[in-house]
């Protein structure tokens, strides 16, 4: 990244609005602000109403503020433009800006800038396109929670839990075994069970938080005619998918989101599984069996598939084996979501599948590394050499978790997930 460099982008989603921003950062960012509004900002200034103005022609009216380095979002120097909505009002604005000096921000640039210049830690840097991407209230406000850097704190705290454990292990090595008081062993196995207690519950928190960001793959799934369509409908309370008494009416995947219990849920009618009679239905079955094969939770409508949570959907008319639901009448929905909320929290305990986005990718690495460096410490004891090799190992998995080392290609992950100017 060019630090010496000034950045500008519309901050504002594209589209017919009131207002728009535009977001100007670096050094060149208060000179390019009085360029455009005709006037110099004086030390005090924190915003004003100005007509906007770029080689004599009037670009917009509107309001100009003004955030200082280095207490500002980046860091640096930053001026935002507020202007009318729309299209061309805030582009008039941002094209004056490049031609001022500045250059179009990158994805995720403002945001790296203020992770770069020490203004928030990896995790709330993470947070933030959490928060904008979050699907439900839940989703929402564990980003929130961590936008004041718990997470951080709590990655740090593991990581000097275990230095400090790596240390004292160390002094052991250094001096004779009649040195060590009688209940040395019994305490250090205490203490790595309990940093290995709190690693395992870090790893579970990751994965929550990878369901709640990214959404858990519910596949509806079963023979044809078993219901799959009307639950669908059931559970989304609209009439989304096709019903019809003909089997094989759904050929190919539906998918809409919906939010059970907090969590976030991509819930996905597929075709009836069976031997097709024809060549698009034996692709829809193909596809039925791709997403049962990566789902996070299978909802199987009268079938036997391996982990699946078993319903019969059409209570109304006869009972069946499993949960009982009737998509006609709403009888055992609220049981269903219960059902697959518990098994979402499953998940978290005890890991899922499909793939989790970078961080929480080597966020995850990270601790299953340091879990397993520390069970192998725990099983080594006595043997003081062999538990202090697993707890410096673990130690340094933990140190990349909180963030003592960040590579380039993480960096990189993070931010293209942003839009252009955030």
């Amino acid at each position: 990244m060019d630090e010496r460099a000034t950045i500008a982008a519309i901050s504002t989603a594209p589209g017919r609005g009131g207002v728009a921003v535009v977001r100007v950062s670096g050094p060149d960012a208060l000179a390019i602000a009085s360029a455009l509004a005709g006037r110099a900002i004086g030390p005090g200034r924190r915003f004003f109403h100005a007509v906007l103005r770029h080689r004599g022609r009037v670009l917009d009216d509107g309001l100009v503020l003004v955030f200082r380095a280095p207490a500002s979002y980046t860091g640096e120097d930053v001026v935002e433009f507020q202007t009318h909505g729309g299209t061309m009002a805030p582009r008039r604005v941002l094209d004056a800006c490049l031609e001022c000096g500045a250059r179009l921000a990158r994805r995720g640039e403002f945001t790296q800038r203020a992770f770069l210049n020490g203004r928030i830690g990896f995790s709330e840097a993470e947070a933030v396109i959490d928060l904008i991407d979050a699907k439900t209230e839940r989703a929402a406000a564990d980003a929130a929670a961590r936008l004041d850097g718990a997470e951080n704190r709590a990655n740090a705290e593991l990581y000097e839990r275990a230095l400090d454990l790596s240390a004292r292990l160390e002094h052991a090595l250094d001096v004779s075994e009649d040195e060590l008081p009688s209940s040395y062993l019994a305490e250090t196995e205490s203490a790595v069970d309990g940093l290995l207690q709190a690693v395992a519950a870090a790893a579970r928190r990751l994965r929550e938080g990878k369901i709640l960001r990214e959404g858990a793959l519910v596949v509806l799934a079963g023979p044809p005619n078993a219901g799959k369509s009307s639950l669908l409908n059931a559970l989304l309370g609209e009439q989304r998918a096709i019903v019809s008494d003909v089997a094989g009416t759904t050929r190919d995947s539906i998918e809409e989101w919906l939010d059970i219990d907090g969590w976030p849920v991509r819930l996905v009618d597929t075709a009836g599984i069976r031997e097709a009679g024809d060549a698009i239905e034996a692709e829809g079955v193909r596809r039925a069996e791709e997403l049962v094969a990566c789902a996070d939770v299978v909802v199987a409508l009268d079938a036997d598939l391996p982990g699946s949570l078993r319903i019969h959907s059409k209570c109304d008319i006869s009972r069946g084996e499993g949960l009982n639901v009737s998509a006609k009448t709403g009888e055992g929905l609220d049981a269903l979501r219960s059902a697959i909320a518990a098994r979402l929290a499953e998940k978290a305990d005890t890991g899922g599948t499909g793939a989790i986005p970078s961080k929480a990718e080597t966020g995850l690495d990270a601790l299953l590394a340091a879990g397993e460096a520390l069970r192998l410490a725990r099983d080594g004891l006595p043997d003081v050499v062999l538990a202090a090799n697993g707890v410096r190992k673990a130690a340094d998995h933990l140190g990349r978790l909180a963030g003592r080392v960040y590579s380039d290609d993480l960096l990189e992950n993070l931010f293209s997930r942003f839009c252009v100017g955030k």
